[in-house]
């Protein structure tokens, strides 16, 4: 198997790193005209512009799959590097509610939120949780994502964490295996359900870790203020870190509680959300490597304040986005929340570019793999409606996305010409 895509009238690689970018360095991206990519199998051999890559690899013109990408923008493949899309139930009344006035913890003391879609994913089966979530990676896919984080979550019991983990597992095996790759990452501890107190959902999330981390590659918690303590999330993540999990942290949402300092002093992959984050927990997060994920999503939908990306670009930690898909933020648009990013944290496009491909990438720890269009790396590639990577952001509420290729295979192409050697 052997795909050639050539004449692209744009091609941004993001090559020059195999690791999260930051500082001045986020936005350094270089666009090459005329841009071709060679692959073979499931991985990049050769890429840059169309007559060098042909002079160094004449057998690309023998390729299994030719594509003409003349006025087309070839970038890599887009990375969600924080989502929840394994859920059960329907939360639509809640989006009129928040319209009304209605706040996050209001919704929650109802009986709304995290809680409600708890009970339905709860009362799923393995199955149903399954078909959904193919149903919610096809449509990210055709956004372009390639690979995604997945998050459990909406068990807080040991049986339907493992369920929902499962569910992650299996829609990556077997003769359907749903091309975008998953990160799966271990959520127990993100909220406390009616009957329990913080502590005692700490104490079994922290029992049932060995087993689920069978399953997963990260923990997470949710330490935010009348959810889970400082000290309640460190007992949580270094259980997971204990069964060999990578730590990641949703972090400082909705007050500075001290997630993200937390974060930086255990050697975290990433910290989220980030809206109240203060300066020394930046510099303490940029002295661990931690990356910073930043999810514009949330604060519209929550209709808040946004996370300042300025600060932290400047401080020179490393910045990524994610679309924090949930039933609470229903968006599995990467364009989106490019857009956003652009728009209200003012990031330029070029540095929220790199924050949706090898930022994202790093904080899921697969920046050696993808993120970018190098030789060796998977050959995850998007190919745009338009001349420039710019259409990403340019084109507001459509969907810029022309072509995907997952691991050197066409998985969505929308009118264009494929020649089949």
């Amino acid at each position: 198997m052997s795909l050639f895509i050539r004449n692209a009238s744009e091609l941004v690689t993001v090559a020059g790193a195999h690791a999260a970018r930051c500082g001045a360095d986020q936005g350094a991206i270089s666009a090459i005209a005329d841009g071709a990519v060679f692959c073979e199998g499931e991985r990049i051999v050769d890429a840059g512009a169309t007559a060098d890559v042909i002079k160094r690899h004449p057998e690309a013109l023998d390729a299994a799959t030719l594509i003409d990408a003349t006025g087309h923008a070839v970038i890599p493949g887009l990375i969600d590097c924080h989502s929840h899309p394994v859920f059960a139930g329907d939360r639509s009344d809640e989006y009129a509610q928040r319209l009304a006035g209605k706040g996050y913890r209001e919704i929650l003391a109802a009986g709304g939120g995290i809680l409600k879609t708890v009970n339905a994913t709860r009362a799923a089966t393995l199955d149903e949780l399954m078909r959904s979530l193919r149903a919610r990676l096809d449509a990210a896919l055709a956004l372009g994502t390639t690979t995604m984080e997945a998050k459990s979550g909406y068990g807080l019991d040991a049986d339907t964490e493992w369920k929902m983990l499962e569910a992650i597992r299996d829609v990556q095996s077997g003769d359907e295996r749903h091309p975008v790759d998953l990160a799966p990452t271990l959520l127990f501890a993100h909220a406390v359900p009616a009957g329990m107190t913080a502590d005692e959902l700490v104490e079994a999330a922290c029992a049932a870790t060995p087993r689920l981390a069978t399953l997963a590659e990260f923990v997470d918690v949710f330490c935010e203020k009348g959810i889970f303590s400082v000290e309640q999330s460190r007992k949580v993540l270094e259980a997971g870190r204990s069964a060999g999990l990578d730590i990641k942290v949703h972090a400082d949402e909705m007050c500075l509680l001290g997630g993200a300092k937390l974060a930086a002093e255990l050697g975290a992959v990433s910290a989220d959300h980030l809206l109240f984050t203060d300066d020394a927990s930046i510099a303490a997060m940029k002295k661990a490597g931690t990356v910073a994920v930043l999810l514009p999503g949330t604060p519209f939908v929550l209709r808040v304040a946004y996370a300042d990306a300025r600060r932290w670009i400047a401080a020179g930690v490393p910045v990524a986005l994610g679309s924090d898909f949930n039933p609470n933020c229903y968006c599995e648009s990467l364009p989106l929340t490019f857009t956003l990013a652009v728009y209200e944290m003012k990031m330029t496009p070029s540095e929220a570019l790199v924050a949706i491909t090898i930022n994202a990438a790093a904080a899921i720890r697969r920046a050696h793999e993808i993120g970018s269009l190098q030789p060796g790396k998977l050959a995850d590639i998007v190919i745009l409606n338009g001349p420039s990577y710019l259409h990403l952001g340019y084109h507001i509420g459509g969907n810029p996305v022309r072509q995907v290729i997952k691991r050197g295979r066409v998985v969505v192409g929308r009118g264009v010409e494929l020649t089949d050697a």
